[in-house]
């Protein structure tokens, strides 16, 4: 199993434009076969600041998933250039 959590900054002024792409996002994330989870979080304290948590089967379906056209359009192509900062850890499921 495959986790990612995405953390995301928005610019100043964004975060509405940001909430409603990733709310646009998530439902085609979530249908994917390989997809087990994909939660978008706001944080309580700072409402510029994003997580995102995903689990996925295996490295093929997270591979899949960030090849899909919509995600570049989407994500890369929408959300990252609203953004102030971006990270991506990526973990595998222990326990």
């Amino acid at each position: 199993m495959i986790v990612v959590e995405a953390d995301y900054t928005v610019a100043p002024g964004n975060e509405e434009k940001v909430i409603e792409l990733l709310r646009r996002w998530a439902p085609m994330a979530r249908e994917e076969e390989g997809c087990k989870a994909f939660i978008v979080n706001r944080s309580l304290e700072d409402p510029r600041k994003f997580m995102l948590y995903e689990q996925y089967v295996d490295q093929e379906a997270f591979d899949f998933h960030a090849s899909r056209p919509e995600f570049k359009d989407i994500v890369l192509g929408q959300v990252v250039p609203l953004l102030e900062g971006r990270s991506r850890h990526l973990y595998e499921v222990i326990a």
